[in-house]
């Protein structure tokens, strides 16, 4: 790749220069390197070039998903906070079918809990975990002996190399504190970190057994644990400075909190959430008219037919709309979110649904009719347009520190291999994104949702165009597994 502006987060360089690609890893950056015989030459003379996005947060386990996800600039697409039991299986069904990105997966704390308490046996499928969550029967607090077998069932994916354990708090918010330490004591003992969508606030939940920013700093404090606040802005929503003060006070002691957020003011989960239960979204300063079916586009008109949708089917997908995207000062929340000192970037990327039960697509562009959370397609390419062109909170080197290089060192413990990945220094793996600066934006919308976003020139995962010219490869499938190294 020759004359670009190289941005290497892992070293400050910023300059024009080339890179040298050989073998799957970065060979040289520099000055007139002498490109090797039958090597492919990339001029990219103005065009930014750095290492891929690391996403933390992606749901998606399908080739149409992390398609969507290599024109947004990803190239390491990883299921932490929900995760899949078990892992084992979950990585060979990745690898049986193929991926255009590298993936990766925690231990699934919510899974692990519905087979001790109710027996049911994990498929490693998100649509089976998301089916799960509207049932109380795994949300209540765990006897002594459920709790001892849900660690072991942890213990045991950690062992087989899942990337730590995400925990599903806010979906069983009434569960006993205690059991949350006991998560992070086992994180600790084993070396990885937790990934939790915490419990309800203080705010929204006076009567709450612990304001869940608060428990994320105390079980930090108190065990020493590596912990990961997943979606920050959607968690906290209008209470966004006070849980970042509380956050600035935890690591200001010491302890290991890493945080994420992404640049939309709607989420998206299974409607039979325990938050989106008809009683409970007066705390979300919501109504049943905030919720809108991914998969049939229709917004609940009321109660009634909330307490129906959940009922029938209580995985599907919705979109939950909790700021007001259109109002200036709920985008001024959401900018905050992403500007918190060292704050990541992450999508919390959803699947794509076409409906009758069909999941995936290997036709690109994309069949029609498919539908997701626009933050499946447009995460990274919204937060640059947003963040660099718009508003120059973040410099580009900023925002490749934010999106690829912070990402893969919450894993440096935990995933060796990860070292390799969120910099161009010479060894590193060659996931690499050439994006057009005066051009990168997200297109995906609410009403549109599978819109690849523009201005992903090249895309290398492990040296392999996955994206060449503007276009997506539809032959390339050189996603390879990230795990842990078990202790």
């Amino acid at each position: 790749m020759r004359n670009g502006r190289v941005i290497d987060p892992g070293t400050g360089l910023d300059r024009v220069a080339d890179v040298l690609v050989r073998d799957g890893t970065v060979a040289a950056v520099g000055t007139g390197l002498a490109a090797p015989e039958g090597a492919t030459v990339l001029d990219v003379t103005g065009l930014i070039v750095g290492p891929g996005f690391v996403d933390l947060h992606s749901h998606v386990h399908s080739i149409a998903g992390q398609r969507l996800q290599a024109m947004d600039g990803v190239t390491t697409a990883l299921d932490l906070e929900a995760g899949l039991l078990p892992v084992a299986r979950a990585y060979a069904d990745a690898a049986a079918a193929g991926r255009p990105l590298n993936y990766g997966f925690s231990a699934s704390w919510g899974a692990a809990r519905a087979q001790a308490h109710l027996g049911v046996e994990p498929d490693a499928r998100l649509e089976t975990q998301l089916a799960l969550l509207g049932d109380p029967g795994w949300q209540r607090t765990s006897s002594t002996e459920e709790r001892r077998t849900w660690l072991g069932l942890l213990e045991r994916e950690l062992a087989d190399g899942a990337l730590g354990i995400g925990v599903l708090l806010g979906y069983a918010p009434r569960t006993d504190p205690a059991e949350f330490r006991a998560v992070a004591r086992l994180a600790a003992a084993a070396g990885v970190p937790t990934y939790t969508h915490v419990r309800e606030l203080v705010e929204a939940d006076p009567s709450t057994p612990v304001d869940g920013s608060e428990e994320i700093a105390i079980a930090a404090a108190e065990t020493g644990a590596a912990m990961h606040h997943c979606h920050v802005n959607s968690t906290s929503r209008r209470h966004i400075d006070r849980v970042l003060t509380t956050l600035d006070r935890a690591r200001a002691a010491g302890s290991r909190v890493t945080v994420e957020a992404y640049p939309y003011g709607a989420g998206s989960t299974g409607v039979g959430a325990y938050f989106l239960a008809p009683e409970r979204l007066g705390a979300w300063g919501i109504t049943a008219s905030n919720l809108v079916l991914v998969e049939t586009g229709e917004r609940i008109a009321d109660e009634a037919r909330l307490r129906e949708v959940r009922e029938r089917d209580p995985g599907a997908e919705c979109i939950v709309e909790f700021l007001d995207e259109r109002d200036a000062t709920d985008r001024a929340l959401l900018r905050r979110s992403l500007a918190y000192p060292d704050a990541i970037v992450a999508s919390d990327a959803m699947p794509v649904l076409w409906g009758d039960g069909v999941l995936d697509s290997r036709q690109w562009p994309l069949p029609p009719g498919g539908s997701t959370h626009p933050r499946t397609a447009g995460t990274f390419a919204r937060s640059l347009r947003t963040m660099v062109r718009e508003s120059g909170t973040w410099s580009w080197a900023e925002a490749f520190r934010r999106c690829a290089y912070l990402p893969a060192r919450v894993l440096d413990d935990t995933a060796p291999s990860a070292r390799a990945k969120g910099h161009l220094g010479v060894g590193a793996d060659a996931d690499v994104v050439v994006l057009d600066p005066t051009r990168i934006t997200d297109t995906a919308t609410y009403l549109d949702s599978v819109r690849a976003s523009v201005g992903v020139v090249h895309l290398l995962v492990g040296g392999v165009p996955v994206v060449r010219d503007g276009a997506l490869r539809t032959d390339a499938y050189p996603g390879r597994p990230l795990r842990a190294e078990p202790r």
